[in-house]
């Protein structure tokens, strides 16, 4: 996980998001478990409470489980969970406003493939319109 922090949101729930992120990215699989909350207060340098506070989110929202005794571990099913949650908001948050772009922008699909994988094609940029 990276250090630093931005000041547009809490750092607890930019601890949970890059917890996120990790499952999503596959680094943290279903059965692994957590850092122990000591581990990631003195690594990042924060409240124990506030490593807490983001571990007991992402248990409320299922992605987790505590293990009397022996810590917290990612739950089955917990990276299907999180694409639908993830898709479904970056569909109704972020979409519009990149859709938006493109179109102002009037970009084309094949565009936006070739910035996507540079190699693919020999234009190295979009045309001018």
């Amino acid at each position: 996980m990276d250090p630093d922090w931005n000041d547009s949101q809490p750092i607890y729930r930019q601890l949970r998001d890059r917890v996120v992120a990790m499952i999503l990215d596959g680094v943290l699989r279903e059965g692994d478990p957590l850092p122990s909350v000591r581990t990631v207060a003195a690594d990042y340098l924060v409240n124990p409470l506030t490593v807490l506070k983001s571990y007991q989110q992402l248990v409320d929202e299922r992605l987790v489980e505590k293990r009397r005794g022996l810590g917290m571990y990612i739950n089955d099913g917990a990276r299907a969970l999180l694409l639908r949650g993830e898709r479904q908001r970056f569909l109704t948050e972020q979409w519009p406003g990149i859709h938006a772009t493109i179109q102002r922008l009037g970009l084309t699909p094949e565009d936006l493939r070739v910035a996507a994988d540079p190699g693919a094609s020999q234009t190295s940029a979009p045309e001018e319109r």
